[in-house]
C-alpha cells in the first residue's frame, strides 16, 4: 500500500478558500454502506440521524499559532506553534532561509523573543520571554492550510472555529465541525440525538505528506487527546439502546478508537499515534462526518478504510464532476462503515 493508492484529481478552483456566508448551505454527500450515493444538503443530517443515536464532537479550538519574525542576526523566520511545553516553552516549527541553531534568539511581531532551546525530530524547541498563548491571542496569525492561497484575515479568527470549540490547543481546526450551528444542534437534539464531546488537539502534521516509514510503521505524528467518563458512558448507553455512534471527523474518530484500543471504551488522557488504514478494524463508530481530504492523505485513507477505498475514491470523482466544494472551507460527506475487510 502506498500513498499514491488514494489519489483522485483535485482541481484548484473547487479548493474552497472561504466559507459559505451561512454554515447549513453546505452539501452532504451521503454514503451509505450499500446503495447509491444521495446529494443533499448538511442540514438533512438532522433526518438522517435517529432518535438514540449519538453525536460526537471534538471541542479543541484552534490557537492563532503562526507567527512571523526574523533572527536577531538578520533573515526571516516563520514560526507554527506545534504544541505548549509548559510555562515559556512552546514546540514549534519554523521556516527560514536557514536553520536555526541552538542558543540562537529570534524576534516576532509585536516585540515578543525566543531562544532556540533544541529541536526534537522536525520540530524547534523554543523559550520566550513572555507568556506564549497570551502573545499569541493579541498578535497570532489563524494558522489556515496552505491550500488556501490567501493570507488570513480578521474573520478567520470566527469561521476557523467550530461551534463546540472550548479548549484551546490546535493549530487547524477539525473541519467536519465547522458545517455545525446553533439551529443545527437544535434540530438534532428535538430529534432525540444525544451529543457527546472529546478533544484532540490537531497537530502541524495533519498537513504534510504520508511517508513511506509511516505506512510501515503503522504510526503516525502524535496528538494530544483525551475522551473523557462522560464520553464513555454516554457511547454504552447508546450501544444499550441500540444507537449509532455518530463521529464528527477523522480527529473524532482517531481519538474514539485510540480509547477503545483494548476492547471497550475507556478513559483515555494522553498521545495517540494511531494510524488508521484499510485493514482497521473500527470498534466504535458506525457513522463518519467528515469533509473531503487531500489525495494521498492520511485522513484520506482513515476514510478509506472506513467505507472501502473503491467507494470512497468513486464518490470523490462523483463530488468533483459535481462541483463539490473541497477540503477545510468545503462541503461535506456522511459515511457509513462497510463490512470490515472491505
Amino acid at each position: 500500500m502506498a500513498a499514491e493508492d488514494f489519489s483522485y484529481h483535485a482541481p484548484e478552483e473547487l479548493i474552497a478558500q472561504r466559507p459559505l456566508e451561512s454554515r447549513g448551505d453546505s452539501r452532504l454527500l451521503c454514503l451509505p454502506a450499500a446503495g447509491e450515493l444521495r446529494d443533499l444538503q448538511f442540514a438533512d443530517l438532522s433526518l438522517l440521524l435517529e432518535p438514540g443515536d449519538l453525536l460526537v464532537v471534538n471541542d479543541t479550538a484552534v490557537v492563532p499559532a503562526r507567527l512571523f519574525g526574523a533572527r536577531k542576526s538578520g533573515g526571516k523566520v516563520e514560526m507554527l506553534l506545534e504544541r505548549f511545553l509548559g510555562g515559556d516553552r512552546a514546540l514549534v516549527q519554523l521556516r527560514a532561509s536557514r536553520s536555526p541553531r541552538a542558543g540562537q534568539e529570534l524576534v516576532f511581531e509585536g516585540g515578543a523573543t525566543a531562544r532556540v532551546a533544541g529541536r526534537e525530530d522536525a520540530f524547534f524547541v523554543l523559550e520566550f520571554d513572555r507568556d506564549l498563548d497570551a502573545h499569541l491571542r493579541r498578535q497570532g496569525h489563524v494558522p489556515l492550510p496552505p491550500y488556501i492561497r490567501r493570507p488570513d484575515g480578521s474573520a478567520d479568527r470566527k469561521d476557523y472555529q467550530t461551534v463546540f470549540a472550548r479548549k484551546a490547543g490546535a493549530v487547524a481546526a477539525p473541519t467536519a465541525g465547522l458545517h455545525f450551528d446553533d439551529s443545527l444542534l437544535g434540530a438534532l437534539g428535538e430529534r432525540g440525538v444525544d451529543l457527546a464531546r472529546i478533544t484532540l488537539h490537531v497537530g502541524a502534521g495533519t498537513f504534510k505528506p504520508v511517508t513511506t516509514r509511516q505506512i510501515q510503521d503503522r504510526e503516525l505524528h502524535s496528538e494530544r487527546m483525551q475522551v473523557g467518563d462522560d464520553a464513555c458512558r454516554r457511547i454504552r448507553a447508546c450501544r444499550r439502546r441500540g444507537g449509532r455512534v455518530c463521529a464528527v471527523g477523522t480527529t473524532v474518530t482517531r481519538a474514539l478508537e485510540t480509547a477503545a484500543s483494548v476492547g471497550e471504551i475507556e478513559p483515555f488522557d494522553g498521545e495517540t499515534r494511531l494510524f488508521i488504514m484499510p485493514g482497521f478494524e473500527f470498534r466504535i463508530v458506525d457513522l463518519l462526518v467528515t469533509n473531503f481530504h487531500l489525495p494521498g492523505s492520511s485522513l484520506l485513507m482513515l476514510v478509506c478504510a472506513f467505507a472501502g477505498r473503491q467507494r470512497v475514491l468513486d464518490a470523490y470523482r462523483h463530488a468533483v464532476a459535481k462541483r463539490y466544494r473541497l477540503f477545510s472551507y468545503g462541503d461535506a460527506m456522511l459515511l457509513e462503515k462497510a463490512g470490515q475487510g472491505a
